[in-house]
């Protein structure tokens, strides 16, 4: 379809409005109006690559759900746009507010927007050798044994070197970097769905300590355990 009319016309009134915003493939439109240049933003991961390449003078950020740079806002998927309009209401109306829609909406308490896209599953291509999907799905569900490359390897049938090059070569990333994903992902949903304390998480999600997984999480996310599960799980019904 014909976009000139709509990007003239934001082109014109989007420099009055308080809040620009914009959900998926949205942020395509308010890049061809020049709204974007300069500045961070985001898009549903499948037009990220595109959105950049047609835009360069947008900096694309490929794996949270939503930014917000100034007043603008882009978020990711359909579903994204959920969680960004809850992260609006909450800073127009607070907290209180934004959990009362979350409830009627029967979601969660909005996620952080650097919260990554993918999941480790879907982040990661699935092998085409059996024993390296086998493995893929051990990691899946053991995440707190001992998943160095050697004992990976070893249930693979492999040499350490081997394994490390054909995992990387089928999945499109390293053993340490999917093994760090599955993690996270897994301390995220005990987080989100469990009142299990930090401590007891950190253990079933293989980082040992309670410190250990702090530092993983200020990393990928942002924000340390506590933080992420006030931000994301609503507070229970009495």
């Amino acid at each position: 379809p014909d976009t000139a009319p709509l990007t003239d016309w934001l082109r014109v009134h989007a420099p009055r409005a308080e809040r620009l915003v914009s959900v998926c493939t949205g942020a395509t439109l308010l890049a061809a109006a020049g709204l974007l240049d300069g500045r961070r933003a985001t898009t549903h991961w499948a037009y990220c690559d595109r959105l950049a390449r047609d835009h360069p003078a947008v900096r694309v950020e490929p794996d949270p759900i939503y930014v917000r740079d100034g007043h603008v806002h882009t978020s990711a998927g359909v579903t994204s746009g959920i969680d960004l309009a809850l992260a609006l209401v909450e800073e127009d109306l607070g907290r209180d507010a934004a959990l009362t829609i979350a409830r009627h909406l029967v979601v969660f308490l909005r996620r952080p927007g650097n919260q990554a896209q993918f999941s480790a599953q879907l982040a990661a291509q699935t092998a085409e050798r059996a024993p390296l999907r086998e493995v893929q799905h051990w990691i899946t569900e053991h995440p707190a044994a001992d998943l160095s490359v050697e004992s990976l390897a070893a249930r693979a049938l492999l040499s350490p070197r081997h394994f490390a090059r054909a995992f990387r070569d089928e999945t499109g990333m390293t053993p340490g970097r999917y093994v760090d994903r599955v993690r996270l992902e897994h301390a995220r949903r005990l987080l989100e769905d469990t009142a299990d304390g930090v401590e007891e998480i950190s253990r079933a999600s293989g980082y040992g300590t309670p410190e250990a997984m702090r530092r993983a999480f200020v990393k990928a996310l942002g924000a340390p355990p506590a933080e992420y599960r006030r931000r994301f799980r609503p507070a229970p019904v009495h």
